[in-house]
């Protein structure tokens, strides 16, 4: 009977002890996760924090690069080039005829270039239609053939703009190219203007920028950045840039009547990079600067009055109008000055290098100055992908679906 008490009394203390153990057990749970619950955990960082964390660490050298997209005319990748790429380490490339011989030996080409930099660059072209096709049919890549903007303008179909520029952004896109000075933004008014001509969409600023839009949405829908151009409008001028210094002696009120029509609604639409030209407006400025230099259009026109946020380069500073004018170092602290972001095709990159940094160190530009520009062009890298690698495919060149949208265009 003793036993049974015994054995009935070490029972209940058991039992109570489990109940004891089990309700602690899963009190000290609850608390714990009352405290995980109160503790903060990490925020995820922004695209613009995580940018200015990336630009915090980068050289001032390194910065500067990101200010230039380079050009190199030679169909090898020489020990120069990659030298100079190297010691720059440009935001990009611009590929020439030159550089395009045969699929396979420009994509290699690309592969060298893009080897030579931790930052993603742009490997640009300037691939329009018509008369502007750096890459033509190749001996190993049946490239299809754009045919110019005007003929596609005069089809009114902004369904089929919009195709067409998806069809030639799918076919560079596989050589590695991920940035297009297409689509002109340029108004054909003057019959006598021989550099842009069949390259614009039309003579009408409603026609013009409906087909642009569209046209660059189907480009950039297929992976390749559209750099709108020549703002604020090469359609009237009567000289040719690569020449000579064109001189447009319109109002600024005239300008906006049509020239910065279509303009004014790429920069409403996000556009994503728009290039200045080499052109003059001293009825606006009152003086014979190049507009890719004037503070009065780049920053008083396109960044104020028109809201534009995105990246702005210049034309090719190769272009008589600006290097039979202007010495390197007067470019660059002109054009930077004047809001422009990204300096195309300097003669002499490790020259340009050289002279933003003695423009910085002198005081006449601020590393404030050149990092809002540093941001604006690694936020644009990382917002179309540039900093995720793309498998190539050539069989996505030439295709019976691509042919059948250019066979629309009568």
């Amino acid at each position: 009977m003793k036993n049974k008490k015994y054995y009935l009394i070490c029972s209940i203390l058991i039992i109570l002890i489990a109940i004891f153990g089990t309700t602690l057990y899963f009190n000290q749970n609850i608390k714990e996760n009352i405290i995980e619950e109160n503790i903060e955990k990490p925020r995820e960082k922004t695209l613009d924090e995580k940018v200015e964390e990336e630009i915090s660490k980068m050289s001032l050298e390194e910065k500067i690069g990101q200010l230039l997209i380079i050009s190199y005319r030679n169909k090898e990748y020489t020990t120069e080039l990659d030298s100079i790429l190297k010691q720059v380490k440009p935001s990009g490339f611009i590929l020439f005829s030159e550089n395009i011989t045969t699929y396979e030996n420009t994509t290699n080409y690309i592969r060298q270039i893009k080897s030579t930099s931790s930052i993603p660059m742009f490997i640009s072209i300037d691939q329009e239609g018509g008369n502007v096709q750096r890459i033509k049919n190749l001996p190993d890549a049946n490239v299809l053939s754009i045919p110019n903007m005007y003929k596609l303008g005069q089809t009114k179909n902004t369904a089929l703009s919009k195709n067409v520029g998806g069809v030639l952004a799918s076919e560079i896109r596989e050589f590695g190219i991920n940035l297009d000075f297409a689509p002109v933004l340029d108004i054909f008014s003057n019959p006598n203007n021989k550099v842009i001509g069949q390259r614009a969409f039309g003579s009408n600023a409603s026609l013009v920028t409906e087909m642009a839009l569209h046209f660059a949405k189907g480009m950039e829908s297929n992976g390749v950045i559209a750099c709108f151009k020549h703002f604020p409008g090469h359609g009237d001028t009567n000289e040719d840039s690569h020449i000579k210094l064109p001189i447009v002696y319109k109002t600024k009120e005239q300008l906006y009547q049509r020239e910065l029509i279509p303009f004014k609604s790429a920069s409403q639409n996000n556009a994503s990079m728009i290039m200045v030209a080499h052109i003059a407006l001293p009825n606006i400025t009152g003086n014979y600067i190049p507009a890719s230099l004037s503070k009065d259009i780049v920053a008083g026109i396109l960044r104020n009055e028109l809201n534009y946020n995105g990246v702005v380069i210049t034309d090719s500073i190769e272009m008589k109008a600006l290097s039979d004018n202007y010495t390197l170092k007067e470019i660059c602290n002109l054009s930077l000055n004047s809001g422009v972001d990204i300096i195309l095709m300097p003669e002499n990159p490790i020259l340009a290098v050289k002279n933003i940094k003695e423009l910085i160190f002198e005081g006449s530009i601020s590393e404030e100055r050149i990092d809002e520009s540093v941001k604006r062009i690694l936020l644009l890298k990382y917002n179309k992908g540039l900093y995720e690698e793309n498998e190539l495919n050539k069989e996505n060149i030439g295709t019976p679906e691509h042919k059948q949208v250019l066979n629309q265009i009568k």
